[in-house]
């Protein structure tokens, strides 16, 4: 052959080579979407509850053994690690959540969830993928295949973890307590993506800092003399105490805490008595409590407590009964961590499709990393066609919420736009 046609060849070859792994993830997740859809069809089908999430897990695990992840499972109860190693690095830590919700699911899908389950009191209760841990499972598996296929593009290990229980709040600290962090190496940094009903599909969203609250329980036992309702004088009424005592609650918000400071207390639930003409000896109250800061926090549990205490004295009654059940901590992203990402995300998706979100008051069990020492940074992916959310728009309607049984995901464009998004922080944050 002569050594011009020779040369030709070898350049065009070394052109191929050179496109081949300057693939990227964008190109990568477009040739594979339909996979990925069938994929994800098949986890929203197959919703397991919190703490029961094993064959989920054991699918997600599959899947990473079939990229040569070294997988070991039943952390923390069905939780799941795969490791990925490719070299000398930082450790990347990428995390899912595996559950599902008891919820009947009326979306009229042709992949709707069917699965039905008895609770603990005997009632049934269908389960669905309502929170979209269907689209986080899915994009963490696309990841792992895109990162597994281009190992020439990146330099360390990726850790990818399947979290159960998140929607009880109690999954990051049952794997953390089970040794995710000594077993496995602590990561250098942590990301996790979750779907937004209100976000467009093609577009994330970003917030440095406090993103989402602390969310605490707090049960209250109003306890007072029960007796006759003709004759309240003989008696200590525990209802008429319960409702000074939720009157009283939201002067915490509106005239104790700083202004500045967002924080919420909500009255979910009262329960007491059992008929017209009985005063009851118990009321029992459920609330929710939210905040940012570790300060407010304390300050509205105390204050819950003062008030309670105090209008049972001023009444007479018995010292109240209250029980605090500490949910997830407040989820604030590393600022440094968010600034050194952003720049791949907005490559990937369009500088105009990166949006600066707003913080909520809804929680997430991810920043228990973020409390255990671990840089950690979860974008917003948007999840409904803007042509829908148009349309509830134009018709007056909010879009349907996460926990809603109608609500779904416009899943080829979210996990389009899922697994670029990830795969392209994960190559930046692992680049040579």
């Amino acid at each position: 052959m002569p050594r011009t046609i020779l040369a030709l060849a070898l350049s065009c070859s070394l052109l191929v080579f050179a496109s081949l792994r300057a693939e990227s993830p964008r190109d990568w997740t477009k040739e594979n979407l339909d996979k990925l859809v069938e994929l994800y069809r098949h986890f929203h089908s197959h919703p397991e509850l919190s703490l029961q999430e094993k064959e989920t897990a054991a699918r997600v695990a599959e899947e990473l053994r079939a990229v040569g992840a070294e997988v070991t499972t039943d952390i923390g109860g069905h939780g799941l690690v795969g490791i990925l190693k490719n070299g000398d690095g930082p450790t990347l830590m990428i995390r899912t959540d595996l559950d599902a919700l008891p919820v009947t699911e009326k979306t009229e899908l042709v992949y709707a969830s069917e699965v039905k389950v008895k609770l603990e009191g005997g009632s049934e209760t269908g389960v669905m993928h309502a929170c979209g841990h269907d689209i986080h499972i899915t994009s963490l598996i696309g990841t792992a295949r895109f990162l597994a296929a281009h190992k020439d593009d990146w330099r360390g290990t990726v850790m990818f973890l399947g979290q159960p229980a998140e929607e009880r709040g109690a999954g990051a600290r049952s794997v953390l307590s089970d040794g995710l962090f000594t077993r496995f190496k602590k990561p250098d940094f942590a990301l996790a993506l979750h779907v937004d009903p209100k976000l467009a599909t093609g577009k994330i969203g970003y917030r440095p800092g406090y993103a989402l609250a602390n969310v605490d329980s707090v049960d209250v036992t109003v306890r007072g003399k029960g007796g006759h309702g003709a004759y309240p004088h003989t008696t200590v009424d525990p209802i008429v105490l319960a409702a000074e005592l939720i009157l009283s609650l939201q002067a915490i918000v509106a005239r104790e805490v700083d202004p500045t400071e967002p924080c919420v207390i909500t009255v979910g639930a009262i329960q007491g008595g059992t008929t017209h003409n009985v005063i009851a000896d118990t009321c029992n109250l459920k609330l929710t409590v939210r905040s940012y800061r570790d300060e407010v926090r304390r300050q509205l549990l105390d204050g819950i407590e003062r008030r309670a205490k105090g209008l049972a004295a001023a009444a007479g009654a018995p010292e109240p009964v209250i029980k605090v059940t500490e949910g997830t901590p407040a989820m604030k992203n590393d600022e440094a961590l968010v600034a050194k990402v952003l720049p791949a995300l907005k490559t990937a998706v369009g500088e105009e499709n990166a949006k600066l979100a707003e913080p909520q008051m809804g929680g997430e069990d991810f920043s228990e990393y973020g409390r255990a020492g671990v840089p950690i940074f979860m974008f917003r992916l948007g999840s409904v066609d803007a042509r829908r959310l148009a349309r509830y728009e134009q018709i007056g309607q909010e879009p349907p919420s996460l926990h809603s049984p109608i609500y779904y995901p416009d899943a080829e464009e979210a996990l389009w736009t899922g697994v670029t998004a990830m795969s392209s922080a994960a190559l930046h944050l692992l680049k040579k």
